[in-house]
């Protein structure tokens, strides 16, 4: 479907999408166009934004908006913004399932943001590839997508033919993606200055805030949750917690794991690091006395599990998150 050139970047405004995104999407393109290529490829090729929707009387979305009206071909490369509800459930979706599955079959790049993602998903698109969406929907990604490999710690995922950006704001680092890897390096910097924001680069794992999961049914479970929140994880001895729970150690780990995806020892780490993080926006104390505060006697250790987890160390976690 791609014609090539001029390079066309279509964004799907499907039900509930955001419009912010698209329109921001759509200006980042064209300041771009305005002010960056004139003077790096005067009389060169210039970006071509346009919007597609789908009504009643239609049986695959049309163009609704263009920079370039009386341009002819498809897009080159189709973008499913945020949404501004819940992600777009299995019935909104449908009609896009084909016309989405034609455009990946012609060789066009197909990219999302945030819940953008569950489009490309229930057109099983993203089955058997990694994977992003904002960290609030991963559980619910997951549960709706298990052939998905999803990683809700990065903030955008380029996997060649398919892109995905997490949260709704990272409609910024999507744009910039999409300028260096169809214009350059270059052109994408001078636009990213020229806009003030930074390129890509950031991780969704620096903002994501640790939301255990405390819906799935398992009252022991549940009672060993809700004992390592009142204790902030200081006690992790797995005895200890098997007997809360009253289970032997081999049944607790495999039941603990069921219930929450993750290991005790990872649960434990993941309750500490984010209180770390509140310690390290709001309060004053040393590194050293920070990581004793959530448990770690040993700062060194500390460092390397809080990097881990967040991607950044908790100087430069502190540096950029800081309150003051």
């Amino acid at each position: 479907m791609s014609t090539g050139s001029p390079i066309e970047i279509g964004l799907l405004l499907y039900p509930e999408a955001q419009h912010s995104a698209v329109l921001g999407m759509t200006d980042l393109f064209e300041v771009t166009n305005r002010f960056v290529l004139p003077q790096t490829a005067p009389g060169g090729e210039r970006i071509r934004v346009s919007h597609w929707q789908l009504d009643s009387a239609q049986a695959t979305p049309t163009r609704v908006f263009d920079t370039v009206p009386d341009g002819v071909g498809e897009p080159t490369v189709l973008v499913m913004p945020p949404s501004l509800g819940e992600p777009p459930a299995p019935e909104t979706a449908a009609p896009y399932r084909d016309w989405l599955r034609q455009h990946h079959r012609a060789g066009d790049v197909l990219t999302s943001v945030c819940a953008g993602a569950f489009m490309l998903a229930e057109a099983g698109l993203l089955d058997g590839r990694p994977a992003t969406t904002h960290w609030m929907y991963a559980d619910q990604f997951r549960e709706r997508f298990p052939k998905v490999h999803l990683d809700a710690d990065r903030l955008i995922i380029d996997d060649g033919e398919v892109v995905t950006a997490g949260g709704a704001m990272s409609w910024t680092d999507l744009g910039l993606k999409l300028l260096d890897r169809f214009l350059g390096p270059t052109i994408m910097m001078r636009t990213a200055r020229i806009l003030l924001v930074d390129p890509p680069g950031r991780e969704q794992r620096y903002y994501s805030v640790f939301a255990p999961r405390l819906k799935h049914g398992d009252k022991a479970i549940l009672k060993v949750q809700h004992w390592l929140q009142q204790t902030e994880a200081k006690e992790v001895a797995l005895g200890r917690l098997a007997r809360i729970a009253g289970l032997h150690e081999r049944t607790f780990q495999r039941r603990f794991f069921k219930a929450t995806r993750m290991t005790p020892l990872e649960y434990c780490q993941r309750l500490r690091v984010g209180k770390a993080q509140e310690l390290l926006q709001f309060a004053r104390s040393s590194i050293e006395i920070v990581a004793w505060e959530v448990g770690y006697q040993d700062p060194g250790a500390f460092r390397k599990v809080f990097t881990r987890i967040v991607g950044l160390s908790p100087g430069d976690y502190r540096q950029r998150f800081t309150a003051d």
